[in-house]
């Protein structure tokens, strides 16, 4: 259509007709006039509406579940999130069950033995300046930390304190070839000295060649003079093996440590030592010996037996 004066009065005709249609369906309301025209013109573009739905909603399907999709897929990484958070939780939780049942063991220790002890945490293992079997502490001179003072856990003698820093010390362990303690014979106070083996049992020298020792006996610490580096009565470990004399002045011991020195978590320094030597005190009860089961064998007659024996009786009768 050409713009000309007579299509533009048209069109300010149709538009007038329009608003005036539109007034008059929304003031009649159901009863609309114009209600017959609208259902007629429905029922001429209802099926191409209807037909064109067709065509469109699965793109809008398509485009929700891709939205939704997207939404899963967050909330399926939030859920994974907190999984992973819940797991790492729970993983934390066992470790400080397990801490805190090594620090239970260790107070235990402390109080049967009368240590002032000062806990501590194992932060890193080895040296760096050499292949020594040695840990660090996270405990040092400003926590009243010094050089040669006894380390302990639950289960027993840890080392001592070699070298001391403001908020970190070195611990040689007692398994390292360096490391040389005093020890007691549970009992019988047999005096003798463990030196460590590394991943071996320790030896123990004792000085009377002619000690009666079996395997099962344990040893303790038996003390240094001022108490340092080694205060006395804290359990060293169990003889697994006893050399023969053979004549020599000392008699050979092998021992295994009652502390396992590849699982050192929690450790404590004794900052101060016992009023008296404890003895005995500290070592665990020992574990019950397990009863043998006795079996009772009663022998029965068999029918046959029994038949035999009366056809016996009968025949000497």
């Amino acid at each position: 259509m050409r713009d000309t004066k007579e299509s533009r009065l048209l069109l300010v005709l149709l538009i007038a007709i329009a608003f005036a249609l539109i007034t008059v369906d929304i003031r009649g309301g159901r009863n609309s006039p114009v209600d017959g025209a609208r259902q007629a013109a429905a029922a001429v573009f209802g099926p191409i509406e209807n037909g064109m739905s067709t065509v469109v909603d699965p793109v809008g399907n398509a485009v929700s579940a891709v939205r939704d999709s997207g939404e899963r897929h967050d909330r399926l990484a939030r859920l994974e999130k907190q999984n992973a958070a819940l797991k790492a939780k729970l993983g934390s939780d066992d470790r400080n069950r397990s801490r805190l049942t090594q620090l239970e063991k260790m107070l235990n220790v402390a109080a049967e033995g009368q240590y002032g002890i000062k806990g501590a945490q194992v932060i890193a293992i080895g040296s760096a300046q050499g292949f020594s079997w040695t840990v660090t502490i996270d405990v040092g001179y400003n926590d009243g930390i010094k050089r040669d003072m006894t380390v302990l856990n639950g289960n027993g003698l840890v080392g001592r304190v070699t070298t001391v820093g403001p908020d970190a010390s070195t611990v040689l362990l007692a398994n390292d070839p360096d490391f040389t303690v005093g020890t007691r014979m549970e009992g019988s106070d047999e005096l003798g000295f463990a030196s460590g083996q590394g991943d071996r049992p320790l030896r123990v020298e004792l000085l009377d060649s002619k000690a009666e020792v079996k395997k099962g006996d344990r040893l303790v610490t038996f003390g240094s003079q001022g108490d340092k580096p080694f205060v006395p009565g804290v359990p060293v470990g169990t003889v697994t093996r006893v050399d023969p004399s053979n004549g020599g002045l000392t008699r050979t011991l092998y021992v295994t440590p009652f502390v396992s020195f590849t699982k050192l978590d929690i450790v404590g320094v004794v900052v101060q030592a016992p009023k008296k030597d404890p003895r005995d005190e500290v070592l665990p009860a020992k574990p019950k010996p397990t009863p043998t089961p006795t079996v009772t064998v009663t022998v029965t007659p068999s029918a046959d037996a029994s038949t035999n024996a009366s056809d016996t009786t009968g025949q000497q009768q």
